[in-house]
């Protein structure tokens, strides 16, 4: 089985996982000043083990294209994490998922601001489609959530 397809199927381990019983996961955030919602995210993910370091800043689009997410597949935010772009609200199951199983891509990107996505306010009323940003520029849907 390919990793990319490895990487799609979501284990019952990784989404239970306890975040107390690691050492924090460290996470640098890129976000828009003026975004609430990037500042909502982080804290999702401080809730979640991780340690967050937030940087304002106006230059989130070159960011996030610099670390070969494509052309309108961009999240509200940038955050890295152990060499990985992790691009908008992906949920902390995913982001798991891939610092445990290290695939071969340059991270993954739920584009846009999903409405009940984590840090965002409002019911969830579709389905996340999350994408994996491999290497070579052409994004992958890799997982949805229900």
């Amino acid at each position: 089985m390919s990793r990319t397809l490895r990487f799609a199927s979501l284990t019952a381990l990784i989404a239970f996982a306890s975040p107390a019983l690691a050492d924090p996961i460290q996470a640098t955030l890129y976000k828009n000043p003026q975004c609430g919602c990037c500042e909502g995210y982080a804290a999702y993910l401080r809730d979640n083990g991780f340690e967050v370091d937030v940087k304002p800043t106006n230059d989130l689009l070159e960011i996030s294209h610099k670390a070969g997410v494509p052309e309108g597949m961009e999240g509200c935010h940038t955050m890295f994490i152990d060499g990985y772009v992790i691009d908008g609200h992906v949920p902390v199951n995913v982001v798991r998922k891939l610092l445990t199983e290290k695939p071969a891509i340059a991270g993954v990107t739920l584009p846009g601001m999903p409405m009940g996505s984590p840090g965002m306010t409002g019911t969830k009323t579709e389905k996340f489609v999350i994408y994996t940003v491999p290497k070579d520029g052409k994004a992958q849907e890799v997982y949805a959530t229900e």
